[in-house]
């Protein structure tokens, strides 16, 4: 897990933390940036990146005086830059300098890319032996090895923002760990809980994207919808706690108030509970290794009454299959199951593929692909091309 600790940085140590915020437009950006706003003095934005949102961006980096603004895409700097004129703000573009924000001297990094494209900048902060916030699920999904390698490597510290392996981090006795039975990791259900395979044939993007609990980003509400989320929550929970795939569970929790829970050798069974809302999450690793106040409504069991929960069906969700068969098989196979999760997403939410056509093609990607091991990060990018051109090839064919 890297260092256990991190530098304080905070009002109590008289000097502001430095953050950098890779994603800083979306849900878990702006998130972020909403409890730094709220504790003025205790943090100094050196960086923040979007893919493409140049005014929002803009109007972040103004407000929190950031020292650097870094667009992906190379065609919106010209209305980055011209959107920053007239103030101390560096302004960039491209790949290249996306890593180069997360190689700058932040103490604290939220790595919020959405996607593969999250990968290089984050193990640019990893290597330099920053605080990584990660809420990117790719870079263990896809390199989970190498990833949590280079973090042990480099002295990082790595804090999960994923309200499910955050909220296992919080109860989870690293110093026993031989004592950990096994690990639970709750799923609202999604959109789509209790639909029949047929009901689902003709799901919309709309009713997709409208996740019962939870305020995400589209293509991760997808996921929620196949319950690819919680799969892809399963590999990431394989590798941040080094668990075997047959100890680790997935129980469905329509309420989202126990975000996870840990079982003992003992029968004790501990569990991290709050309301819905990312804000909690990011806070723990905000404040790390402290805790901070966030404006998050306080939980009230006597107002909830009832907590349900229930077995995940595999036939009516076949991702979850997907998943346990991706890691059991190894090598590549996690890194092809996203990569193809990824475009098939992408062609439903542009109304190319049916909702059940998803899993479909992640299936048919992943006996197409070769499943060889991965030993570096350029056999990772390449295995994720292949596998993104062979699902493009699929729904070409099919719509041919």
């Amino acid at each position: 897990m890297g260092r256990t600790t991190a530098p304080l940085g905070d009002a109590e140590s008289g000097a502001p933390r430095t953050v950098t915020v890779l994603g800083s437009t979306g849900s878990i950006g702006t998130n972020t940036l909403d409890l730094i706003g709220r504790n003025p003095g205790r943090y100094q934005v050196e960086a923040l990146t979007a893919n493409s949102n140049v005014e929002t961006l803009a109007a972040q980096a103004r407000a929190f005086n950031a020292r650097l603004a870094v667009v992906a895409d190379p065609a919106h700097y010209g209305a980055l830059k011209e959107a920053l004129a007239g103030t101390d703000t560096e302004v960039a573009a491209g790949p290249q300098a996306l890593k180069d924000a997360a190689a700058r001297p932040a103490e604290w990094v939220m790595a919020a890319i959405v996607g593969a494209a999250g990968l290089e900048p984050t193990l640019e902060a990893v290597n330099r032996g920053a605080t990584i916030a990660l809420a990117n699920k790719e870079c263990l999904v896809c390199a989970g090895e190498l990833f949590m390698t280079a973090v042990s490597d480099k002295g990082a510290t790595f804090l999960p923002v994923d309200s499910e392996h955050n909220a296992i981090f919080q109860v989870f006795d690293f110093e026993q760990r031989s004592r950990v039975d096994r690990i639970i990791l709750t799923a609202s259900g999604g959109p789509f809980r209790t639909w029949t395979r047929e009901q689902m044939v003709a799901v919309t993007p709309e009713q997709a994207v409208a996740h019962p609990n939870w305020s995400m980003g589209a293509k991760i509400s997808v996921d929620s919808a196949t319950m690819m989320n919680k799969g892809l929550e399963f590999i990431e929970a394989h590798h941040i706690f080094a668990m075997p795939v047959d100890r680790i569970d997935i129980l469905v929790h329509p309420q989202s108030v126990i975000h996870s829970m840990v079982s003992y050798v003992d029968g004790s069974v501990l569990a991290q509970l709050g309301t819905p809302d990312m804000r909690t999450p990011i806070a723990f690793t905000l404040g790390w290794p402290r805790r901070m106040e966030a404006p998050t409504a306080r939980l009230d069991l006597g107002t909830i009454g009832t907590l349900q929960f229930e077995a995940p069906d595999e036939t009516r969700f076949p991702a979850l299959r997907l998943v346990r068969e991706a890691l059991k098989a190894g090598g590549a196979a996690p890194t092809i199951l996203n990569a193809a999760n990824e475009v098939a997403v992408a062609a439903f939410l542009a109304r190319r593929i049916a909702f059940l056509d998803i899993a479909a093609l992640v299936e048919r990607s992943l006996e197409r692909v070769p499943h060889a091991a991965p030993t570096s990060l350029e056999d990772v990018l390449a295995i994720d091309r292949d596998a993104r051109a062979v699902c493009a090839d699929l729904i070409q064919a099919a719509a041919a």
